[in-house]
């Protein structure tokens, strides 16, 4: 493929890797009002939107989540570190998950180890997934330009006006189709869990109608 967009791809490698997460560290351990919440994220997250348009997290959303149990209600309408832990993580899950998914996989972490005096923590919880996430980033990268590389030698006999766009579409193809397979795992994981929790399609993935819906009283 042309220089171009060979650069194009390490800029955006860079980029991901570069990419701030939220360290556990950085989570504010006092109890924080909705408000706070959300300037909190928007603060720590705002890099990973796609245009400035979109939203990193609203007081409808929390109250959304709320409502849909994926998040324990507030405590005299403030949200502890370990609420902003869970946000974090449905911030993420939400991207390709319906909420329903989202909740029968955070329905057993919350259940067991939300704001008790086990050993083991959300915090704990969240500073391994943080761990394993960064580790896993540079594998991630590898993969993704092993397949640009597969997919540069693509289309080697067509027409060389036609060729860079093809082969493009079928690097883009080669990375749908590794997400595809990998939801496919994580919904049959969701759906062999077993928490009795309705998944899957009988509620789609978080829309603009769920996050504009009329607030619940915990703002």
């Amino acid at each position: 493929m042309n220089q171009t967009n060979t650069k194009l791809l390490a800029d955006i490698l860079r980029n991901i890797a570069n990419t701030p997460h939220i360290r556990p560290s950085e989570v504010p351990d006092i109890d924080l009002y909705m408000d706070q919440v959300t300037t909190f994220m928007d603060e720590h997250l705002s890099s990973t939107r796609r245009s400035q348009d979109d939203k990193i997290l609203t007081k409808t959303m929390i109250n959304n989540y709320t409502k849909k149990k994926l998040l324990p209600h507030p405590t005299k309408k403030k949200y502890s570190k370990e609420h902003l832990l869970l946000l974090i993580f449905i911030y993420y899950l939400k991207d390709f998950l319906p909420l329903t998914d989202i909740r029968a996989i955070l329905t057993p972490i919350t259940e067991r180890f939300f704001e008790t005096d086990d050993s083991i923590s959300i915090e704990n919880i969240y500073a391994e997934a943080y761990d394993l996430s960064k580790e896993w980033v540079n594998n991630i990268c590898r993969d993704i330009t092993e397949s640009w590389h597969t997919a540069s030698n693509s289309f080697e006999d067509c027409p060389a006006k036609d060729r860079e766009t093809l082969q493009i579409f079928s690097f883009i193809c080669m990375l749908s189709f590794d997400i595809y397979l990998k939801k496919q795992v994580i919904e049959q994981m969701i759906d062999g869990l077993g928490t009795g929790e309705p998944t899957g399609s009988e509620e789609s993935a978080e829309s603009d109608k769920s996050d504009s819906a009329e607030s619940t009283p915990y703002s």
